[in-house]
């Protein structure tokens, strides 16, 4: 793909292994200058040697402090965010009836309240500048639901909202706010949520990661709201 993103800044969440380290390894190979960030520094030390140039910088989203270090580290070692793709999530699944309230919040914790904070400080840091692209990742479950899945749908849906509201807000900035919706990917969280699926129908988390540089190719004249990538073997539409 045609896209140019030499020394622009990427800050990629939950970047150390599946969708995240696809997306990073892209971003890295058209140019950009990427900080990978999850909890396990193991995992980005593996990615980094992969693309082998970025910035690590571990946090767990759960905690708001971890989020404000996360981005005071960029604006200090880059001064500027260009590009931030919320790619970090959790999910666990099981009946309404029986699901922890515990297990409830942590979902919330990181999908929707940890991509909340990181859309916050990715706006203080591209309001000045003007420009930006924020990319969120969200789910078929961000606007259908599955049996079992009702935390997580929760936190789906409600990114969801965040995404369309945070769009119009950020457009008078000349920043950009994008969705990718993808059904199931090849991942180990993708074989955990959908155990009936075989491995062969699964998403390459490469076609996510060729979704996002297709978002960050349009000229200033276009512009992709949302983005809906379904198994192919699933029902049309």
């Amino acid at each position: 793909m045609n896209v140019d993103l030499k020394d622009r800044v990427a800050l990629v969440t939950g970047a150390s292994r599946g969708i995240g380290r696809s997306i990073s390894i892209a971003l890295a190979s058209h140019g950009a200058r990427v900080v990978l960030s999850s909890r396990s520094e193991k995992g980005l030390q593996e990615v980094k040697r992969e693309i082998g140039e970025a910035a690590v910088i571990p946090a767990d989203l759960s905690k708001k402090e971890d989020i404000d270090s996360l981005f005071s580290s960029v604006s200090e070692e880059f001064g500027r965010l260009d590009i931030l793709v919320n790619n970090a999530g959790i999910g666990y699944f099981g009946k309404l009836a029986d699901f922890s309230i515990e297990d409830f919040d942590r979902i919330m914790a990181v999908n929707l309240r940890g991509t909340y904070l990181c859309c916050q400080q990715a706006m203080r840091l591209m309001i000045p500048k003007r420009k930006g692209h924020i990319i969120n990742m969200s789910s078929v479950v961000g606007f259908k639901g599955y049996q079992n899945q009702s935390a997580y749908t929760a936190s789906k849906h409600g990114l969801m909202g965040l995404t369309k509201s945070l769009a119009v807000e950020a457009q008078e900035y000349g920043i950009r706010v994008s969705v990718i919706c993808p059904g199931v990917v090849d991942t180990d969280f993708g074989k955990v949520a959908r155990p009936d699926l075989d491995d062969s129908v699964l998403i390459p988390p490469e076609d996510i990661a060729n979704t996002v540089l297709y978002l960050l190719s349009l000229s200033d004249r276009s512009m992709v709201d949302e983005i809906y990538i379904r198994r192919s073997a699933s029902t049309p539409f």
